[in-house]
C-alpha cells in the first residue's frame, strides 16, 4: 500500500519527502553527537550541551512527525 502511494507522488513531492528524511537524520545525528562527545570546538557546559542535544533530537522527531502526517494524509 505504501509503495503504491509512493509511486503516485510527483517527482517534487518525492524529492521533498527524501529531503525531509535527510534533515530528520541530520538533526538526530547532531543531537546524539552533542550528547555523546566530550570535546567540542567551543565552550559549553555539560548540562547545556546535553539539553541542546535533547532539543535537537526532539525537534528532529517533530519534523519527522509532520513529514509523515503530510505525506500519509494526502491521497
Amino acid at each position: 500500500m505504501f509503495n503504491n502511494k509512493f509511486k503516485q507522488k510527483s517527482l517534487l513531492q518525492r524529492f521533498l519527502f527524501f529531503f525531509g528524511l535527510l534533515f530528520f537524520l541530520l538533526y538526530l545525528f547532531c543531537g546524539i553527537a552533542l550528547i555523546v562527545s566530550k570535546s567540542l570546538p567551543f565552550q559549553m557546559e555539560d548540562n547545556h550541551r546535553i539539553l541542546f542535544g535533547v532539543v535537537l533530537i526532539v525537534y528532529g522527531f517533530f519534523r519527522f512527525y509532520r513529514l509523515w502526517n503530510t505525506n500519509m494524509g494526502k491521497d
